[in-house]
């Protein structure tokens, strides 16, 4: 049986990112993304209805994240379903629905209040082991080698990494 597991959302953060980081070094970045989706209702009034989705980011990504980004931040996510579950210590099974991010890319301008961490510029985006997007000439987009070249683990200073 075929599958495909890809979602895509564009949306505010709810809540700061929270950062913590495993004992392999692997940092893990938790945050809330809200979606909202505007509609008229059969009266002719109009509607808005807000999705609250949960999005975890792991590794550079994870970092990128939790330095730029703040409750507020528009980010545009593409990512994967995954079903948490588990068991309440009063025996009740739970569940739920949330994205692993896999790309992402900074939305809107940039703040400008002492380089503290907000948006990032809007020709930011980041791909799984992939450097930002940098100037990208005419088109908008960067070039094949450019978009999916990897990260050197040693040596690199997150400021000349991002695009602004």
């Amino acid at each position: 049986m075929a599958s495909f597991n890809k979602v895509i959302l564009l949306g505010n953060l709810t809540r700061d990112p929270e950062t913590r980081v495993t004992a392999n070094e692997l940092t893990i970045c938790k945050m809330g993304l809200a979606v909202s989706r505007s509609f008229s209702t059969r009266d002719g009034e109009r509607r808005e209805e807000t999705t609250f989705v949960d999005v975890d980011a792991f590794g550079r990504q994870a970092e990128v994240i939790t330095k730029y980004l703040r409750k507020g931040s528009p980010i545009m996510i593409e990512g994967r379903l995954r079903l948490d579950q588990w068991e309440t210590s009063d025996g009740q099974k739970r569940n739920k629905l949330c994205v692993v991010l896999e790309n992402f890319q900074f939305v809107g301008g940039r703040e400008d209040n002492g380089g503290s961490g907000s948006d990032g510029g809007s020709g930011g985006g980041y791909e799984q082991n992939s450097p930002p997007r940098r100037d990208s000439g005419a088109s908008g987009e960067p070039s094949r080698s450019e978009a999916k070249s990897d990260f050197s683990a040693e040596g690199d200073t997150l400021d000349e990494d991002v695009p602004f």
